[in-house]
């Protein structure tokens, strides 16, 4: 599967944001004024259906959830939360990712809550019961996750406990978050000990964070030895780690329109691929608070 990496390179900031104004304004000169016109036109609820984009979009909607929920049109908002609701049904019948969605959710309803117990001091959308009714929802949807179960196979096809070692040793090597390391860890005793490997772990660090940041927050064990997983946990409350997504949505700064990135458009220009920006979960964000 292709990944593509939305962390901006050697980009200075003043410069990052000249050419994040920039495109917000070929963008308003297509119709995209306000986040909440964006989120209405991009067609996100077909794009939860292909894998390549589901976390792309849950980490959207996480941004939005935890800073820019009010400045969503009720349209907007009501949108938003149809988009949720179809995530969280299409985790709960297939499993995938229950803990990227966990978070998501665990966000927006700390966000409802100060929004609801701070009525009157900012301004919300619609009546207040509207936004009640929504934070009963949610809490239901965390509730039916926390109880979701996994099914056993019980079909005698091939399991993960059936693959060599070294396989299963290349398939933990192919993440790029911690989490999803620790989480395959607890399935068997062969997936805990590799997924205890310093190696791994000294591959993730060198993979998301630079060496300056290893010097500032060295962890060692008794025996002088660099612990790793640690490292990379306290790493990771410190630092951004750097996002991947199968496919991610990108700017054609020629045509003005926002695509995704697999699925191309067709480009009038010259050289097409010089034209193209990739925009991450944060970029999309920003675009709309000039």
């Amino acid at each position: 599967m292709k990944k593509y990496s939305t962390r901006s390179k050697n980009m200075h900031p003043k410069k990052g944001k000249r050419t994040i104004l920039e495109m917000t304004q070929m963008l308003k000169r297509h119709g995209y004024c306000t986040l909440g016109e964006a989120f209405n036109r991009l067609d996100f609820s077909s794009a939860i259906q292909d894998i390549r984009r589901f976390n792309y979009v849950v980490k959207l909607l996480q941004l939005i959830a935890k800073s820019q929920l009010t400045s969503l049109s009720g349209v907007a908002q009501k949108n938003y939360f149809n988009i949720l609701d179809k995530i969280v049904q299409k985790v709960l019948d297939d499993h995938h990712n229950p803990r990227l969605i966990k978070d998501l959710l665990q966000d927006l309803s700390s966000t409802l809550c100060i929004l609801i117990r701070g009525v009157g001091k900012s301004v919300l959308v619609g009546n207040i019961n509207i936004w009640i009714c929504r934070l009963e929802t949610v809490l239901t949807w965390q509730q039916q996750l926390q109880n979701l179960q996994m099914s056993k196979q019980v079909d005698g096809r091939l399991t993960l406990s059936d693959l060599p070692l070294h396989m299963l040793n290349n398939i933990l090597y192919r993440f790029s978050d911690g989490w999803d390391i620790v989480t395959l860890g607890q399935v068997t005793p062969t997936l805990y000990m590799l997924s205890e490997d310093r190696r791994l772990w000294k591959r993730l660090c060198q993979y998301h964070f630079a060496e300056k940041q290893f010097c500032r927050h060295l962890i060692l064990s008794e025996k002088g030895h660099i612990e790793w997983k640690l490292m990379y946990f306290a790493l990771q409350k410190c630092y951004p780690t750097k996002e991947q997504y199968g496919d991610t949505l990108h700017f054609c700064r020629h045509c003005s329109i926002l695509f995704w990135k697999d699925s191309g458009h067709p480009c009038t220009a010259a050289d097409p691929d010089s034209c193209f920006t990739p925009v991450s979960p944060q970029h999309f964000i920003d675009l709309f608070k000039f």
